[in-house]
């Protein structure tokens, strides 16, 4: 009997080295956006140290000139802030992205396995017919032997 070969096997590796480099992509997409979250959280921390340092100074005896860098220092956090949101925003963007291209690839390589998986069993069934086939012949052989043993005697 042939062995068994399946013909799109080059499509099912190529599916399969598509999915990892998605896999990839879509990792570094996470750190990505992991990396931009962590700005983003200590430009906050940051903002909110000036707020606690004016708050601290408000209290104190009024230096107008700290008072002036401080809240100067605050509404340049502010900007950060809202700039790195913009980029937290197109970090995400592109995450999304390279989710859905990752579970396309998944879904292209599930399809090629499930091929694969049918052309195995299409093979095995006839593997199994041609046995079934060899073991009548042999026997419908043998009958016909005994047939003619049994005419002889």
């Amino acid at each position: 009997m042939k062995k068994f070969r399946y013909s799109m096997e080059s499509i099912l590796k190529i599916k399969l080295k598509l999915e990892d480099q998605a896999k990839l992509a879509y990792a570094a997409a996470r750190n990505r956006l992991t990396a931009e979250e962590e700005k983003l959280y200590n430009l906050e921390l940051k903002k909110s140290s000036y707020e606690e340092e004016q708050r601290k100074h408000t209290n104190c005896r009024l230096n107008i000139k700290k008072m002036k860098q401080l809240s100067e220092a605050i509404e340049i956090m502010k900007q950060n802030i809202r700039q790195q949101i913009a980029v937290v925003k197109t970090a995400s963007q592109r995450l999304e992205i390279a989710r859905i291209r990752l579970n396309d690839a998944m879904i292209e390589r599930k399809t090629q396995e499930k091929l694969k998986e049918k052309a195995w069993q299409e093979y095995m069934m006839e593997v199994t017919a041609e046995e079934q086939k060899e073991i009548d012949e042999r026997n419908s052989f043998n009958y016909n032997s005994f047939l003619l043993y049994e005419e002889d005697r």
